[in-house]
């Protein structure tokens, strides 16, 4: 049976070794804004939350949380997500997650990623807001 928990951060260091090459993966599609590393800061020393979703003592999957207090809205956002077996966990953990942004008094909770988790959340009510487009600083030949 999966269970999902916050880990308090005292006790990263006691699953880092697994989640951390998780976390390594949905990194490497940040496209250089973060590292594992910057993960690992944000969890320790910032405002993020490590969640882990696990079956009998095997760790299947990660999820980093932050909110982000809008003028207008409270959010808990899903910052970064990894792990094995996610059709496993992916329920728990959003149940959960749901349950917890409510009890914070979040509106909602927000996610940027790749396209694909489109899919993974179309059974869950999601909505796609908008899209991040990145620019190059260098001009671009329209000719």
């Amino acid at each position: 049976m999966i269970q999902v928990s916050m880990v308090p951060k005292e006790l990263i260091h006691t699953c880092w070794g697994t989640v951390g090459p998780f976390l390594d993966r949905a990194a490497r599609y940040t496209y250089g804004r973060y590292t594992v590393d910057d993960i690992h800061t944000a969890i320790v020393d910032y405002e993020h939350d490590l969640w882990v979703a696990f079956e009998d003592s095997e760790i299947k999957g990660a999820v980093v949380t932050n909110f982000i207090n809008y003028p207008k809205r409270k959010v808990l956002s899903l910052t970064f997500c990894g792990g094995v077996e996610l059709s496993k966990w992916k329920d728990p953990m959003l149940d959960l997650l749901r349950r917890y942004a409510k009890d914070m008094g979040c509106d909602g909770i927000e996610a940027t990623a790749r396209r694909g988790w489109a899919k993974i959340f179309q059974n869950d009510g999601h909505k796609s807001l908008w899209a991040t487009f990145e620019l190059p600083l260098e001009g671009v030949n329209h000719g």
